[in-house]
């Protein structure tokens, strides 16, 4: 089953997908459109291009635990997106995943001007790798 995973933030949304078997996530592209409908029009585009069967949506928690305005947002983002597409989505806690995806890149080398047209997509990669890493820990190992 191919997963969407969705960093959705005020400026840019990015996504990555994982591989047929769940197993691992990759960066696929980050979204710029400001528009809401248009937002809606690409990720359903994007969503039946690579046959997703599931959007996971990176949860904005505050660090103690709560949910504020923001997450409120994202929820009805990812409800409307789910209405138009057809397809059942979930929330993941994604506390300091754009951190961890700056961190990353600064790591690799990645300059702050080409940092910031990747960050998104990463940060959609960390929230992805870490809901498909539960559901690993939930199946039978054999």
């Amino acid at each position: 089953m191919k997963i969407l995973g969705l960093d959705y933030g005020e400026a840019r949304i990015g996504v990555s997908v994982s591989d047929a078997l769940g197993i691992l996530a990759t960066p696929l592209e980050t979204i710029s459109e400001k528009d809401r409908e248009k937002q809606l029009e690409k990720l359903s585009e994007v969503a039946a291009m690579q046959r997703a069967e599931l959007l996971v949506f990176g949860l904005p928690m505050r660090m103690d635990g709560t949910l504020g305005h923001r997450a409120e947002y994202t929820e009805a983002f990812a409800k409307e997106l789910s209405e138009r597409t057809g397809l059942p989505y979930k929330m993941w806690d994604e506390r300091l995943s754009s951190a961890e995806a700056h961190r990353i890149l600064e790591e690799g080398g990645v300059s702050g001007k080409k940092r910031k047209t990747k960050v998104d997509k990463i940060a959609a990669v960390i929230i992805l790798q870490g809901y498909l890493d539960s559901q690993s820990l939930q199946s039978p190992q054999f």
